[in-house]
């Protein structure tokens, strides 16, 4: 029998303040083996990167170990000496974080950097460490591994950023390698990428691997076994296709119900956010944790002093620490709401985008530009961008980074102007002006919810005075008590509570900032919201709710909203219509229906493959793309995404212009591909039975 690589036994992790002792991880179990995968889902703030820097014995001098053991390979970490952690750390045990450049030295070229961890943990000369790491950037697919190795963090993307810091980690043969929200920054096609290329080197050394994340469908991609993590504590473990479908705790199935399903929209089955909020750790309720937001808490039962784990009968591997597991019946789908009378229904045009073009000079001060007379180049970051958006319309705009969406929004919003084509707002005229010269009603008429709600409100005002100031400047009232109210009633619409007025932002949490900020742009009684990835930066069921909150009051007010995001699977449910742009230049665009089925463009294709997807039932064709977008300085010619295209025909895709081909009154590709080839494509998605309960290994995981 293989030995574990990595035991935890009963963790128990607490921070120590002025306030006192602060327990964060309790009672925590895993056991691992070599070439095993394992997720830790859950909410920001349940313990999950917590543990994980605990296996690193990164806690720092404020937490310390109060219980339990964590055994690598046999040997205790915590009782190892600094000289002997330092042998393990990046050598025998090695981490990927959420923000790559957080873990490059920006002063350092990235080749140094690589051979540093070769001539430290392996003793390599100058040469060897050169020659190993040039092939590791290879086997992380980076294109010219050579320029790479000369380069600084800052001259290359955030994705090849991502895989030099994967490189790194996996340059000496790792036997566990721990992933905290490795690809949350991410394009979902870079992900697509990354997940594959960490599954394919780790299997050819046999690494172990603890994914940390709130993505479910990744997980599903990449595990074999979940924990499912609540205030520090594991509430339920065991096979991923068991947890999935076979669900114990209410949490998981809470999580569930947060997340789009690949099978339905926002008018067959709404979003569902856990309600309340994660405890603070002192804050803990007697018995179940989970207990104030649980719908199925029944008082002497559930608020017991000890809850302990209990193993599922039928599925040995699988755990859950719930009093009523037995009784309840989770796995039973979410009720579908009918769709509404007015869903296909769109009210009157309020933006109309006609061959909007953004283009931008760049003056390059190189010998030979100044000798050829090309001192001055064209960036074509937006190329003849086309569509509208009615009242009450939800219009996604989708694609990677770099393909032209926050330049878009910018125009929109007057933060830039058009170079060419036409942007009328309720039938004004609004491409060619500046947000400065634009009037108050037309600033009042388009408003914008940003990506980060920890950076659009003043630090050192109160949410009621940064209301009001938005009600006033607007004229929607003036008087003092007037303006009280109106602040009062858009707490009220975004489901805060009134005192929250008398707060400043540090004292609210990131899913209220962004409710303040959704409040904020509703308060002049915008005709058009610009959301710009609204969500990404929340909690699953923090995003949930921030999500049904936006459709509720954009139905109520009938508002248009472009929402612009890269996460598809939101896309597919928020929608009604999608336009998905490569390099500036719309490539498909129709009904959400009508994208995410065949006929596909390639690239919306390919979108539609790396969406993650935490379903079972739906079995996915994998489309990768290979290669970085161009760089709008230098598109290529032809169609723009002929360089990348799995599907290229040949010189014609790389010589004209593709045509726009009508696949129905509503849904355009532009495809030099005829579109009889186009509808004989298979679908991305094919939904199959729901499986059997995965066959079980003896537990090992969660029970004490």
């Amino acid at each position: 029998m293989t030995n574990p690589i990595l035991e935890i036994e009963n963790l128990s992790i607490s921070y120590f303040s002025r306030a006192g002792e602060i327990p964060a991880v309790v009672d925590f179990n895993l056991t691992l083996n070599p070439g095993e995968r394992i997720g830790l889902v859950g909410e920001s703030g349940c313990g999950k990167s917590t543990v994980a820097m605990a296996i690193m014995q990164y806690l720092g001098g404020s937490a310390k170990i109060v219980g339990g053991s964590i055994r690598y390979k046999g040997q205790d970490l915590a009782r190892l000496s600094a000289a002997e952690l330092r042998r393990i750390r990046g050598n025998e045990i090695a981490m990927i974080y959420q923000e790559p450049m957080a873990s490059l030295n920006p002063s350092l070229r990235i080749g140094q950097q690589l051979m540093e961890v070769l001539q430290y943990h392996k003793k390599l000369d100058r040469a060897q460490a050169y020659q190993q790491s040039l092939e590791m950037l290879g086997n992380v697919h980076l294109p010219d591994p050579a320029r790479v190795m000369t380069a600084y963090p800052h001259q290359i993307s955030g994705g090849q950023q991502q895989r030099v810091v994967i490189a790194m980690a996996l340059l000496s043969n790792p036997s566990l390698l721990l992933l905290d929200e490795p690809t949350t920054a991410l394009d979902v096609t870079v992900e697509a990428g990354i997940v594959e290329l960490i599954d394919e080197i780790a299997a050819r050394f046999n690494t172990a691997l603890v994914y940390i994340s709130h993505n479910l469908g990744l997980i599903l991609e990449t595990c074999s076994r979940v924990n499912v993590m609540y205030s520090g504590q594991v509430v339920e473990v065991g096979q991923v296709r068991n947890v999935f479908d076979h669900m114990k705790h209410p949490y998981t199935k809470g999580l569930f119900d947060c997340i789009p399903s690949a099978t339905a929209d926002k008018h067959t089955r709404p979003l569902k956010p856990i309600r309340g909020q994660l405890p603070l750790p002192h804050q803990r309720p007697k018995g179940c944790f989970f207990g104030p937001r649980c719908d199925h808490f029944v008082a002497g039962t559930c608020d017991q002093n000890a809850l302990g784990v209990s193993r599922v009968p039928e599925l040995d591997s699988h755990a859950v620490r719930c009093a009523r597991w037995q009784e309840l019946a989770l796995n039973a789908p979410q009720a579908a709401s009918p769709v509404s009378p007015s869903a296909s229904q769109r009210g009157e045009l309020k933006l109309a985008v006609e061959q909007m073009r953004k283009y931008y000079e760049v003056t390059d001060s190189s010998l030979r530009a100044t000798l050829q007379g090309e001192r001055v180049k064209i960036v074509k970051a937006v190329e003849n961008i086309s569509f509208q958006a009615h009242a009450g319309e939800t219009v996604a705009v989708v694609g990677e980074s770099g393909c032209g969406k926050s330049t878009f929004a910018k125009v929109l919003m007057g933060l830039e102007t058009a170079s060419a084509g036409q942007v009328r707002l309720n039938g004004q005229e609004i491409g060619d002006k500046p947000v400065t010269a634009r009037g108050a009603e037309q600033t009042r008429a388009m408003q914008m919810v940003f990506q980060n709600p920890f950076d659009t409100l003043n630090p050192s005002l109160s949410i009621g005075s940064q209301l009001g100031r938005v009600i006033k400047k607007f004229g929607i009232c003036s008087d003092r008590a007037a303006i009280q109210a109106k602040v009062l009633e858009l707490l009220e619409l975004v489901k805060l509570p009134a005192e929250f007025a008398n707060r400043k932002p540090r004292q609210l949490s990131g899913g209220q900032k962004q409710r303040v900020a959704i409040a904020r742009a509703f308060a002049g009684q915008p005709s058009l919201v610009v959301a710009d990835e609204p969500v990404s930066a929340l909690d699953v069921s923090v995003g949930a709710a921030v999500t049904r909150l936006l459709m509720n009051i954009q139905a109520e007010q009938q508002t248009s909203l472009v929402f612009i995001s890269h996460d598809l699977s939101l896309v597919r449910y928020l929608a009604d219509r999608v336009v998905v742009i490569y390099l500036g230049n719309i490539v498909e665009q129709g009904r959400t229906a009508e994208v995410f089925s065949p006929p596909y463009h390639p690239y919306t294709e390919a979108l539609i493959s790396a969406i993650p997807l935490a379903d079972t039932r739906v079995e996915k064709k994998r489309v990768i793309l290979q290669g970085e977008i161009p760089s709008a300085m230098n598109p290529p010619t032809g169609c723009p995404f002929n360089a990348r295209c799995p599907r290229k025909l040949g010189s014609i895709c790389e010589q004209e212009k593709p045509p726009v081909l009508e696949a129905s009154g509503s849904h355009q590709i532009a495809c030099h591909i005829p579109l009889t080839e186009l509808r004989e494509v298979a679908p991305v998605y094919r939904v199959i039975p729901l499986q059997a309960p995965a066959a079980d290994q003896p537990l090992r995981v969660g029970v004490a």
